[in-house]
């Protein structure tokens, strides 16, 4: 009953598609558990790159059986455009799965999530305009529109109602916007209905009956920890759950079926969006991983702020996930510092601080305290075993492996397939 989580340990963009397509090829499951199309993952097959944004990476793994999970927020336009993308490319999307129980984003939520963040002006989240954040609010405030519902469309239109009811008031009389009518959405709704019903399952019965048949299942998630909406960097985080414990609800399925946790790390740190940031860069070190590292959101196409690597939010990973391992990703982007700085610590009001403050406000204020490592300057993308490694980047893995509390297992050393060194198997 090999169940494994996958899901980022800093703020997201850690490279979970690449990981998630390694192992793609050995387990029978790949399942999205939470978020929605604001996440994106690149994968690199040979010389093909695929960006997918609502798509569980391992679609792209003959043999495996992508899942949409019941915590997940579907964009019905962008699934189906997703799907084209790929059948155009020669890509086989027809096994794909999507619970009937997950939450559809409307083109009201859309709009409610645009206009908000425009209204808040300086204090806005950063959120990816999206719909995400206004989809779940409703599933919350029970007025969400599920799969399932799009094949009744009495309960639909009752729904929809109901949801209107008060964002009409909203968009008219504090936006100064036009009322959306009912039976535009409940026709539009209506219409990706047919076009995405053959994928339309109970994934959770599935996913069960997979691990009692002793199926291997991947659980990946859309975002990183410090994104978690009750563990991250509250208010500037997403709307769902994509720490560990999230694979249980977002995907129907109890934590004592979990044997792995495995966190995906960057070799350096990014972040997209508003919200603090401690080892962020502003000279020309950030806008040299930027360049180096091709740090441009998927899913965004914003440029992402890029630091240096932060032991203490790895700390802090390990422990609210429970990780069990890391998977260290774009190592090579490093090569040519003469030293690398580390964040081991932070100083607050004059205080050393090594774990992750509780309070908001010291987070934001919070300085990073670093020790310098020795660099390299060798090609690393060659390397095939972790003794191909020059021995400063050894010294630089086996010092993140110590500084963060969980070993780690595979290291990325290049955007390829199989420009990865695996340490310890994850199966």
């Amino acid at each position: 009953m090999p169940a494994l989580v996958l899901l980022g340990a800093q703020w997201g963009d850690e490279g979970k598609g690449k990981a998630t397509d390694l192992l793609g090829g050995s387990v029978d499951y790949v399942v999205r558990y939470q978020g929605g199309n604001n996440a994106g993952h690149t994968v690199v097959v040979g010389d093909q790159k695929y960006a997918l944004h609502l798509l569980p990476s391992g679609i792209l793994s003959p043999g495996c059986t992508p899942v949409i999970g019941n915590g997940v927020v579907v964009d019905p336009s962008v699934l189906l455009s997703e799907l084209s993308g790929l059948n155009e490319r020669g890509v086989d999307t027809s096994k794909l799965l999507i619970s009937g129980n997950a939450h559809i984003i409307t083109p009201y939520n859309v709009t409610v999530d645009k206009v908000t963040e425009r209204f808040l002006g300086k204090r806005k989240i950063g959120t990816t305009g999206r719909g995400i954040g206004p989809t779940y609010a409703d599933k919350i405030n029970r007025v969400g529109i599920r799969v399932q519902d799009l094949y009744d469309e009495s309960i639909l239109t009752q729904k929809v109602e109901a949801a209107l009811d008060v964002k009409n008031q909203l968009l008219t009389k504090l936006y100064n916007r036009r009322a959306i009518a009912v039976d535009q959405v409940v026709e539009e709704l209506l219409d990706y209905a047919e076009k995405i019903k053959p994928y339309v399952a109970d994934t959770v019965l599935v996913l069960n009956q997979a691990l009692e048949d002793d199926k291997v299942v991947l659980f990946e998630g859309g975002q990183g920890t410090l994104l978690d909406i009750d563990h991250g960097t509250y208010p500037f985080v997403t709307s769902s759950n994509p720490t560990a414990g999230g694979a249980c609800t977002g995907a129907g399925v109890g934590p004592t079926k979990i044997s792995r946790v495995i966190g995906i790390l960057k070799a350096y740190t990014t972040r997209v969006g508003s919200g603090p940031f401690p080892t962020e860069l502003f000279d020309e070190d950030g806008e040299a991983l930027r360049r180096i590292g091709g740090e441009r959101g998927v899913t965004t196409g914003r440029d992402r702020r890029c630091g240096w690597f932060d032991a203490v939010i790895a700390r802090y990973a390990t422990r609210v996930n429970g990780l069990t391992d890391f998977f260290l990703t774009k190592l090579d982007v490093l090569t040519g510092w003469e030293q690398i700085p580390v964040c081991v610590a932070y100083e607050i009001d004059g205080k050393r601080v090594e774990e992750l403050p509780y309070s908001q406000s010291d987070f934001h204020h919070a300085k990073p305290v670093y020790e310098m490592l020795p660099g390299w300057s060798e090609d690393i993308s060659k390397a095939k075993s972790f003794s191909d490694l020059p021995k400063n980047a050894q010294a630089y893995v086996k010092a993140l492996e110590e500084m963060s509390g969980a070993p780690i297992s595979a290291i990325g050393v290049g955007p390829g397939r199989d420009e990865t060194i695996e340490i310890n198997s994850f199966l």
